[in-house]
């Protein structure tokens, strides 16, 4: 099967067994809010960020209050999610540098987003796609290790996928590609016990077929 004709069917199942709207798993009310939780999520499952940011929003209300945060109750807070001194230090500080240096205002480009505190192109994309509704492509692990089945793309690279992806999907698949494909890796396309053979994109699976 040619890239071409892959990609095209890729898209179209997506289409026919997912929601075509751009979904996020994480709970949020405010940009800085899902910017926090995104950041919470490295290595961590929504579900778990989902418990942890229920509490944490409440104790932490504003960004003001963030910022001002102490480190090390900070981390006792979000301790469950992984990696919680490296988290805590970068929440706190993207928390300071959302309002010294944007006014409190969340940006939406590219470039400052990720000149945030532990905000890397993942996260920014997650921000421009949900809160700017700008497209983006956001390449998690569901995104990386599906498309690399699928055939899409052959790299362990995020960023090399994201603009490999670009080239390949039509814009206005870019945001939903990412929520369609997280629910594929949820439901069948498991990363311990992947359901091949109950699978819908057996055809068009590089990894499946072998070709």
């Amino acid at each position: 099967m040619r890239k071409a004709e892959r990609v095209k069917a890729v898209i179209e199942l997506l289409d026919a067994h997912y929601p075509t709207e751009d979904k996020c798993y994480l709970h949020y009310e405010t940009d800085w809010q899902l910017l926090f939780a995104t950041i919470l999520s490295a290595q961590c499952t929504d579900d778990r960020v989902n418990i942890v940011t229920k509490d944490l929003f409440v104790k932490y209300p504003t960004l003001e209050s963030f910022a001002q945060a102490d480190l090390s109750e900070m981390e006792n807070d979000i301790r469950s999610t992984g990696f919680y001194r490296n988290k805590a230090k970068n929440i706190i500080t993207a928390a300071s540098q959302l309002l010294t240096e944007h006014g409190g205002v969340m940006p939406s480009d590219i470039e400052n987003l990720t000149k945030l505190a532990g905000v890397g192109r993942k996260t920014a994309n997650v921000i421009r796609t949900h809160i700017f509704h700008i497209p983006s492509i956001v390449v998690d692990t569901h995104v990386m290790r599906i498309s690399n089945k699928l055939g899409l793309v052959k790299s362990d690279d995020p960023v090399k996928i994201e603009f490999e992806l670009m080239k390949l999907l039509p814009k206005d698949h870019w945001g939903r590609y990412n929520t369609q494909v997280i629910a594929h890796g949820r439901s069948i396309c498991k990363a311990r016990r992947p359901d091949c053979e109950n699978c819908f994109m057996q055809g068009c699976c590089k990894e499946f077929s072998g070709k």
